[in-house]
């Protein structure tokens, strides 16, 4: 069952029941996006990636960042200078594991997408650091179809 309810954001909010989130993901993209867990670093395809496209979610398919903001930064994870626009993403402080982050989740659907750090390239200087399992890339010449 999917639901919808406006939120005040550009973009409905996607509700699912946990079985549906479970049924649509497969099991390391359910344990990532709605469990906030992390792959192992260097593992997923999208750390390599050099195609020109977008970053979309793997839940509920949002635009989320896009390749001319993508860059290496040597951790194993897709790390981005800034998602495509601030309504995107949603963040928050984790504080799991005795640490102090900053959580990055899709903003419409609340899949948790990684974490954002202080220490990245101008122009922003931020590195948000993502699980690739909980994207979908789209390479430009596919994107809008």
């Amino acid at each position: 069952m999917t639901q919808e309810k406006t939120t005040g954001r550009s973009a409905p909010e996607v509700v699912k029941s946990d079985t549906a989130w479970r049924q649509q993901l497969t099991h390391e993209q359910y344990a990532v996006t709605r469990q906030h867990g992390t792959e192992r670093a260097f593992t997923h395809p999208y750390y390599s990636e050099k195609r020109r496209g977008m970053y979309h979610c793997v839940c509920c398919g949002a635009p989320l960042f896009s390749s001319e903001r993508k860059f290496d930064s040597g951790t194993g994870w897709p790390s981005f200078t800034g998602p495509v626009s601030a309504e995107a993403v949603r963040e928050h402080e984790d504080r799991t594991f005795f640490m102090r982050r900053t959580e990055v989740c899709c903003a419409r659907c609340d899949a948790h997408l990684g974490h954002v750090f202080p220490d990245g390239p101008e122009p922003t200087g931020l590195r948000y650091c993502l699980n690739g399992v909980a994207l979908q890339f789209r390479p430009e010449a596919e994107e809008g179809k």
